[in-house]
C-alpha cells in the first residue's frame, strides 16, 4: 500500500483515486474549492463532474494543501493545465527532495511554452516529476471499462512505480522514457479535436474526420520530433491513440466546445456550454508559437488560431485547407 495526494478534484482526479483506492492505496483528494470538498465527504460522488462514480470508503478529502502533501509517496497532480504553475507553487514549500510528483493534465503554458512537466519542474526542482497520459476519459475509468495510459519518467524507477502503482485489471499501463513527446502528443491533440469538432458541427461526415485525425497526427508529430521527441511515441498510446479517442468521443470537452463553433457559436460561448475547461483553446497558440520557433508547417491548427481568435469562420477555414497549395503526402518516399 502508498499513500497518494491528488491534487484537483475534478472529474479526471476523482477518477484516477477510485482507481488507485480499489488498488489498496490510501488516498487524500484536495481541492482549493471547500464546497467540492463538502459534496465529496457527504457524497463521495462528485455530483457536478463525475455523477455516478462512487467513491470508495477510507479515502481523505481536504482544503489544506500540507495535508495534502506532506508524507504521501506519490502525488497526482489533476488540476487543469492553466493552474499548474499556481499549484504547484502552493505545493512547492511542503515537497521534499525526490518525492514523486505525477503530472496528468494536458497543456502548454502560453507565455513560456513549457510543457507541465517543465511548468512542474520550473517552481517544484526537488521533486522527481513524471507524467501519466494515453486515450482515458474520466467517464469510462471512473467506471471501470478497460482502459490503456503510459507512464512517463526520466528513470525507468520512476515510471515503474507509477506503473505499479496504478496498474489493475482495467487500467493498464506501459512506461516510456519519451516524457517530451508523451506531452505534446497529449496537449496539442487537444487543438486537433477542436477541428475534429468544428467539421461534425458543420454535418461533415466520416472522410473528413478520417483526414482531420490522420493529417493531424501528421501536423503534432512533425513539430515533435523538430523538437527531440521520438516518432514512436507519436504513432503509441499517447500520439495517435489519445488523438483518436479525443477526435471521436462524446465525452471529449475540446470535441464538444468545436462542434458547438461549428454550429455558429463564438468560442466564449461554446466553452460556457461546455461548463469545463477547454484546454484545446489554451494550447492553440502555443502550438502555433512553437511551430513557428521550429520552422514546422501545421496548417489545421494554423486554422484553428483563426478561427478562435481572428473571427475566421469554421467554414472559411476549412475551405482553406482544402484548397492550398498541391503537395505529396509524403515528401521522403522516392518514385
Amino acid at each position: 500500500m502508498r499513500k497518494v495526494g491528488i491534487i484537483g478534484a475534478g472529474s479526471w482526479g476523482t477518477a484516477l483515486a477510485k482507481n488507485l483506492a480499489n488498488n489498496g492505496h490510501q488516498v487524500t483528494i484536495w481541492s482549493i474549492m471547500e464546497d467540492e470538498i463538502k459534496m465529496l465527504q457527504e457524497h463521495r460522488e462528485h455530483l457536478d463532474k463525475l455523477p455516478g462514480v462512487k467513491l470508495p470508503e477510507g479515502m481523505e478529502f481536504t482544503c489544506d494543501m500540507e495535508t495534502a502533501v506532506v508524507g504521501q509517496d506519490l502525488l497526482v497532480l489533476a488540476v487543469p493545465s492553466i493552474f499548474t504553475r499556481s499549484t504547484a507553487k502552493a505545493m512547492a514549500p511542503y515537497v521534499t527532495e525526490g518525492q514523486v510528483i505525477v503530472c496528468v493534465a494536458k497543456g502548454i503554458e502560453d507565455e513560456t511554452l513549457m510543457t507541465i512537466t517543465e511548468v512542474v519542474e520550473d517552481e517544484i526542482p526537488v521533486a522527481d516529476v513524471c507524467v501519466l497520459c494515453g486515450p482515458s476519459h474520466a467517464e469510462e475509468v471512473g467506471v471501470g471499462l478497460p482502459t490503456t495510459v503510459v507512464a512517463g519518467a526520466k528513470t525507468r524507477k520512476t515510471a515503474e512505480l507509477v506503473q505499479d502503482t496504478f496498474m489493475n485489471e482495467t487500467f493498464r499501463v506501459y512506461t516510456s522514457p519519451d516524457v517530451l513527446g508523451m506531452e505534446l502528443g497529449g496537449s496539442l491533440k487537444n487543438v486537433i479535436a477542436l477541428a475534429a469538432g468544428m467539421a461534425d458541427g458543420l454535418g461533415y461526415g466520416d472522410n473528413t474526420k478520417a483526414a482531420l485525425i490522420t493529417r493531424g497526427i501528421s501536423e503534432v508529430s512533425r513539430l515533435a520530433v523538430a523538437m527531440g521527441a521520438k516518432p514512436e511515441t507519436l504513432n503509441g498510446l499517447t500520439g495517435i491513440g489519445d488523438l483518436i479517442v479525443t477526435c471521436q468521443s462524446k465525452h471529449s470537452r475540446n470535441r464538444k466546445a468545436g462542434m458547438l463553433m461549428g454550429q455558429g457559436m463564438t468560442m466564449d460561448e461554446a466553452t460556457k456550454e461546455v461548463k469545463m475547461v477547454v484546454e484545446g483553446i489554451y494550447s492553440a497558440k502555443a502550438a502555433l508559437a512553437l511551430a513557428k520557433k521550429y520552422y514546422v508547417t501545421m496548417p489545421i491548427i494554423e486554422q484553428v488560431n483563426l478561427v478562435l481568435f481572428e473571427n475566421k469562420s469554421v467554414q472559411e477555414a476549412v475551405a482553406d485547407l482544402m484548397v492550398r497549395d498541391k503537395r505529396a503526402e509524403h515528401t521522403n518516399l522516392n518514385w
